[in-house]
């Protein structure tokens, strides 16, 4: 992952953890039900956002990237098979 995409994704995960901290209070206060579900709803659709760009940063570093110089260092050794049988769980995961 280079470091910009670091910097977009923490930042990206620091607003989504702002928005559960508004949340909770917005219960706490007794808030209108309605209004607490659209801001669950923002905060879906930020999660979302934030898997697609880690899913996207995986398949660019650890995926396309795998045995280059360009992988993550955490990356595990794979062959192309291994590779992909990971890709589809993620994705399917991702998607549930």
């Amino acid at each position: 992952m280079t470091q910009s995409n670091r910097k977009k994704i923490v930042s990206r995960a620091n607003r989504i953890a702002g928005q559960l901290t508004g949340v909770q209070r917005m219960i706490e206060e007794d808030r209108y039900c309605v209004d607490i579900l659209n801001q669950i709803s923002a905060m879906r659709s930020a999660l979302d956002a934030l898997g697609l760009e880690l899913l996207s940063s995986h398949i660019e570093t650890c995926v396309i990237g795998h045995g280059t110089e360009s992988e993550h260092e955490c990356a595990k050794p794979m062959t192309q098979e291994q590779l992909a049988k990971e890709l589809r769980n993620v994705i399917s995961r991702f998607l549930k």
